[in-house]
């Protein structure tokens, strides 16, 4: 019927079909069900009689390669199972099959290897050499990643051998290999060696045996070794003391900047064990010349950027002048350009980012008495840079410099507010503190910041912001807490869409509400709650209730729940939304812990007089099956936490008994006229408002490692 209606004029139609009836055909091909012949499928099949070590030892010999590095990977768990059987029939295996076998094999062996050492599941040390045997085999194995991964389980065997075997089997070898006719590869594992052993033995012997190998490596043809021997000398200085300390002020000279960033690194971590007078006509005349040699250098100078506080502790006066023009050079460091930009050169951005981290040092370093003199234009330089990476990082140091100002903070107060309204959101949440002077602008800075981060799809930054906004509570006076903020803690109770805001919200309303200390005000806010939330008219309301009736247990004490919060939520139980049924439900067990007899007496009559309303007129499934589990659950003559140890009732107890005399004493406060606000104080405490937890962003933080 439709072919007889198809025209000659429709070539590209049907062509069309036939590619299609073709790509069909191709579909309907008969598949190969398995990629194993019956044949190889058969070789592949164990007998299920045979155990885990039977097993293992079968495959190991005439297993397949896959099997083998299954079994391999899998010695670990076998250890864990049977150490003495394990070391004694399968490790003699692996080792023979690691003879002549594949990258694949030898680096599932040095990993499992490394994991049976790590995990501290070896008990004997006869197990531990005779890892150690196998390790030592394959060191020099022709393939360079093969060879590093056996030198990671070298470097782990070291620490569960004695000092007699490693002397035996890892210092004789490790002799030879260090010559210069041996390969390059073997030369550097020789240093990282070195520099593990020494810490195994007493400063006798690391001078004697160790420390004329170490100044030889140091003079190597291959700048390889040369930086890697500089890397394990802090090692061996802290074993022998600052006796390498002319070769690493040499090594700092080097003409490769990978040698001379090692040594310059090792240094500085040696400055403790280093004492003043080398300090002062060594180590400072060496950071000189290194800020005037390596401008080009920018590896160096980023790393003298992040060790910079570090150097600087410890110096005198006589040093002070010089070093801390330096850091203000770091500070600016990267030529700026036309329209407020950088070059965009990662490594001058590094170098500042550095400075940030090091500012709290330097303040400690010039004496905060200094600070407007010495450091605050490079602190509001870099408090305004044009990369948000440095006005992040020098947010997050912001707070550490604010306690070192004490009394003169307001010098910072400028700076404060350009961070807190930053365009970029990362700097706003990371802001970390506050001032003492125009208050109203700070908080106005805050609040604006928090609708910033609510606007955003950052949901869980609002929610740790929200978390430090809690501390307001125990900061401002009761008056501007309820005029600025409660209101808005309210909206996003009620109007934000994120559960964990939402919750966060509550939680920080309730806290809120507990520290206000005039009577009136948290009426009010007991009112706005009932009103708004637990008789509003949207289900999704009254669910907010119940979350905020979960806060309200771990915030207030017993008897301030009791007398504001159960009874509204109780009424609940005629809610017309199954929804709203269902969570109160999972919510009785809470609040039944609150009542104490006999006291509450009445209080547990009404909670009974719900349960039996649910348990007989309830219709909703789900709220059937809740209430049913929970009753069950519920305790028939005790109220409270009946599984719980005499103790652990104890200490709730005292706990709860500490909470109402806290809520009784803020209330006394008011009418006492103890009412204390200190801005300097504030300034300390309100370092938690705004710090979303640096953690969030320390992946994308930029710093030195």
């Amino acid at each position: 019927m439709f072919s007889s209606r198809m025209t000659l004029n429709q070539p590209s139609l049907l062509y069309g079909h036939l590619e299609d009836l073709q790509e069909l055909a191709f579909i309907e091909r008969p598949i190969r069900r398995s990629l194993k012949t019956a044949e190889e499928i058969d070789q592949l099949t164990v007998d299920e009689d045979l155990n885990d070590i039977e097993r293992a030892v079968y495959l190991l010999s005439v297993g397949q390669e896959v099997q083998r590095v299954s079994v391999i990977s899998n010695l670990p768990s076998l250890v864990r199972q049977n150490p003495a059987e394990t070391f004694r029939r399968v490790v003699p295996k692996v080792r023979e099959v690691l003879n002549g076998s594949g990258a694949e094999i030898q680096l599932a062996a040095a990993a499992s290897f490394l994991t049976i050492l790590q995990d501290d599941i070896i008990l004997i040390h006869t197990h531990t050499y005779s890892i150690l045997k196998t390790v030592l085999l394959h060191l020099n194995h022709r393939d360079p990643v093969v060879s590093s991964a056996w030198l990671e389980t070298l470097l782990s065997a070291i620490n569960a051998l004695p000092k007699e075997t490693i002397k035996q089997e890892v210092l004789t070898p490790l002799l030879y290999q260090s010559q210069l006719s041996h390969p390059l590869q073997a030369r550097l594992a020789s240093c990282r060696i070195l520099g593990k052993v020494a810490c195994k033995f007493d400063s006798h012997i690391v001078k004697k045996e160790l420390l004329p190998l170490a100044r030889s490596l140091c003079q190597d043809v291959e700048f390889e070794v040369r930086a890697c021997m500089c890397r394990q000398l802090e090692s061996i200085a802290r074993a022998t003391g600052t006796e390498l300390l002319p070769e690493l002020v040499e090594l700092a000279g080097d003409e490769q900047s990978s040698v001379r960033l090692a040594a310059f690194d090792t240094i500085i971590n040696l400055m403790e064990m280093i004492d003043s007078d080398d300090r002062i006509h060594v180590v400072v005349p060496l950071v000189m010349s290194v800020c005037e040699e390596s401008q080009a250098d920018e590896a160096v100078m980023v790393s003298l950027s992040f060790q910079f506080g570090k150097l600087c502790s410890g110096l005198t006066d006589d040093q002070k002048g010089q070093l801390l023009q330096r850091f203000k050079a770091l500070c600016v460091a990267g030529p700026q350009i036309e329209g407020n930009q950088t070059d965009g050169n990662n490594e001058s951005t590094l170098i500042r980012c550095n400075c940030c981290f090091n500012f709290p040092a330097m303040v400690v370093f010039a004496e905060s008495a200094h600070f407007l003199s010495a450091l605050y234009p490079s602190f509001s330089s870099l408090c305004c840079d044009p990369e948000v990476s440095v006005r992040r990082s020098a947010a997050a140091s912001f707070h550490q410099v604010v306690k070192l100002l004490s009394s003169d903070v307001q010098v910072v107060h400028k700076e404060l507010l350009a961070l807190l309204q930053d365009d970029a959101l990362e700097v706003r949440v990371c802001q970390h503190c506050s001032t003492n002077q125009k208050l109203s602008e700070l908080l106005s800075a805050l609040l604006l910041a928090e609708q910033k981060v609510g606007c955003s799809l950052r949901w869980r930054l609002h929610e740790k912001l929200l978390q430090r906004y809690s501390c307001l509570a125990r900061l401002l006076s009761g008056e501007l807490l309820h005029q600025s903020f409660t209101p808005r803690i309210f909206i996003i109770l009620t109007t934000n869409k994120v559960l964990p805001v939402q919750k966060e919200a509550a939680r920080t309303f309730c806290t809120f509400l507990r520290y206000n200390r005039r009577q009136e005000q948290r009426q009010e806010m007991m009112e706005r709650l009932i009103q708004d939330l637990a008789q509003g008219r949207s289900y999704w309301n009254r669910l907010r209730f119940l979350d905020v009736c979960e806060m309200a247990t771990e915030i207030f004490s017993r008897k301030y729940f009791n007398n504001h919060f159960l009874i509204p939520a109780l009424e609940l139980v005629h809610d017309p939304v199954a929804n709203v049924r269902y969570k109160l439900c999972q919510l009785l067990p809470r609040l039944r812990s609150s009542l104490r007899l006999p006291a509450d007496k009445q209080l547990l009559q009404q909670l009974e007089f719900c349960v039996q309303k649910l348990l007989c007129r309830e219709k909703d499934k789900d709220v059937v099956a809740t209430i049913r589990k929970v009753t069950s659950s519920l305790p028939e003559t005790t109220l409270c936490s009946s599984g719980l140890s005499f103790q652990k009732k104890q200490e709730r107890d005292l706990l709860d008994q500490k909470k109402e005399k806290e809520e009784i004493l803020l209330l006394e406060m008011v009418s006492l006229s103890l009412l204390i606000f200190s801005p300097v104080h504030c300034l300390f405490c309100l370092n938690d408002i705004c710090c979303v937890v640096r953690n969030s962003w320390s992946a994308n933080r930029v710093k030195a490692n």
